[in-house]
């Protein structure tokens, strides 16, 4: 079984893996690679950079994504995100949504090979951690082996430390972003060949990994495994990795624990002017299949978003959760 760095990850994942989110999955997983979500060039080179790029310390290891088209850019970029600490920086290929698209870059740069090697060339030259790409098998009318393997090519070539694959197409014209997460069908062996024709080059792959069982049989075939929504919607199977994949205990004992050691991160968030909504809408899926669950999430999304709601409901939605797993519920 693979022993790479990129052996488990949560996927970046817009509007989702913000730096409330990373703080929960860190005290879930001590060994998971966590990635921001998506920001770009033009938003880092002129907007707040400390709000879009500051991150608790305890997220290490933490990677920026990146999302951009202007290799000039993407190496100023990437320089600043390393002067911020990330451990790594991520280039987006593979997000289909429509502000991507508009400018072209995201899942657009699978037609622009050249200018992704070029890309990841000139963020090499400027900073001293891993560059990667994360892209598609292809997008629309491309055929699959031929596009991912010409990406991998130019990559490879590049000296890209690493590539982690969306296993689908995406179809620019005629899927919205959340039919791209859904409709295109996964093609898992076409990746587990790629590696097998680029094996110095570490592969990871992505999309509907769901259980244990099925990164650990991904994993007997590429180098790492990236979970996305199933680690969003059910972050209490991060509590599964450190011993599952890499033979260490668990960084807590369960979901409660994890609560309890929310408290003081909340805390402090709360009195720089957060609102509880802002960071416990990350763990309405903590107890996902416990008995009380469903009352759980229900008394978080209506009790946290009022005005003033503190760590008092927090502990209230908690109370809800019944500790014994013998004991029934349709959540």
């Amino acid at each position: 079984m693979s022993q790479s760095k990129w052996k488990f990850s949560v996927a970046p994942m817009m509007d989702w893996s913000d730096r409330h989110c990373r703080f929960l999955h860190r005290l879930l997983s001590r060994r998971a690679l966590l990635y921001t979500e998506m920001v770009t060039t033009g938003a880092i080179l002129f907007g707040p950079r400390e709000r879009l790029l500051g991150y608790h310390q305890a997220e290490h290891p933490v990677a920026l994504q990146l999302g951009g088209s202007e290799p000039e850019a993407l190496a100023q970029c990437a320089r600043i995100g390393e002067d911020f600490g990330y451990d790594e920086i991520n280039l987006n290929c593979g997000c289909p949504s429509d502000r991507v698209q508009n400018g072209a870059f995201g899942a657009c740069l699978m037609r622009e090979p050249d200018l992704v090697a070029a890309s990841v060339v000139a963020m090499k030259a400027a900073v001293n951690i891993p560059v990667t790409v994360k892209c598609r098998i292809g997008v629309d009318d491309q055929e699959p082996r031929e596009a991912l393997w010409t990406m991998a090519q130019k990559l490879r070539a590049a000296g890209v430390d690493a590539l982690v694959v969306h296993a689908r197409k995406a179809w620019l014209k005629g899927l919205s972003p959340k039919e791209n997460r859904d409709i295109p069908p996964l093609d898992y062996p076409l990746v587990h060949a790629l590696k097998r024709d680029f094996p110095g080059m570490p592969i990871a792959i992505n999309g509907g990994l769901r259980s244990m069982d099925v990164i650990k049989a991904q994993l007997e075939e590429v180098d790492g495994a990236m979970v996305g929504r199933e680690a969003y919607h059910n972050p209490g199977m991060l509590l599964e990795v450190d011993p599952e994949l890499f033979d260490e205990a668990a960084p807590v004992a369960d979901a409660f624990e994890a609560v309890a050691l929310m408290e003081p991160y909340i805390a402090d968030e709360l009195a720089k002017g957060a609102r509880l909504s802002d960071i416990t809408r990350h763990m309405l899926g903590l107890f996902a299949g416990m008995p009380g669950a469903r009352a759980f999430r229900r008394h978080l999304a209506t009790e946290a978003v009022k005005r003033g709601a503190g760590l008092d409901v927090l502990r209230a939605a908690a109370a809800h959760v019944n500790r014994d797993d013998s004991a029934q519920d349709a959540a």
